[in-house]
């Protein structure tokens, strides 16, 4: 079985920063993708970043400059650092990461989501 586990979400003020984290735990040979994705209330589910080993980042336009997305390889963690936030980063924030359980078998997997919040 794997999981998703995420940690970091909580309450901050506006301008604040908050990092977030994620570690997949269980029995696979490899991750390749990691990304976080934010669902703001009333809206659908969109990619904040992404990171895969050997290619780079990709960041959603409103976090460029204020989040940096990175990852553990060792500890199979991915992390979010979110600086700047305002109000209109207030979402549940889900871990979501391409594993592969066994050789040439790849699978998505979500996290159980992490609130973030920022008041004004």
């Amino acid at each position: 079985q794997v999981q998703l586990v995420e940690s970091g979400g909580g309450l901050v003020q506006s301008g604040g920063s908050l990092r977030l984290s994620c570690a997949a735990c269980g029995r696979f040979f490899s991750i390749r993708t990691m990304a976080w994705y934010c669902q703001g209330p009333g809206k659908q589910r969109e990619l904040v970043a992404s990171i895969t080993s050997g290619t780079g980042e990709i960041y959603i336009d409103s976090g460029k400059g204020r989040f940096a997305i990175s990852r553990d390889n060792a500890k199979n963690t991915v992390f979010l650092q979110m600086n700047s936030l305002n109000p209109e980063d207030t979402a549940v924030y889900y871990c979501n990461a391409e594993i592969g359980r066994t050789l040439g078998t790849w699978a998505e997997y979500w996290g159980q989501g992490t609130q973030v919040t920022v008041s004004s």
